[in-house]
């Protein structure tokens, strides 16, 4: 799995909370797709670090979530 961190993050970045995350709570995480890339930041740290997954490897990710046993492990 390819995954960099990235420091601060520009302002003009459109960044998505998950529909699951309860919005008194803010413990989420937050997502921000550019191009080929999706960046990954912890909703209460907004200026901290940002995980950066390649599109391909997001994707995966996912599908792995939805649905654990479809590798046969």
């Amino acid at each position: 799995m390819e995954v960099g961190v990235v420091g601060r993050e520009p302002s003009a970045r459109v960044w998505t909370r998950s529909s699951y995350s309860k919005d008194e709570s803010g413990d989420c995480v937050e997502v921000a797709v550019e191009g080929a890339r999706v960046l990954v930041r912890d909703s209460k740290r907004r200026e901290g670090p940002v995980l950066v997954f390649r599109r391909v490897t997001w994707c995966g990710l996912l599908a792995e979530l939805e649905n654990p046993a479809a590798d046969g492990f």
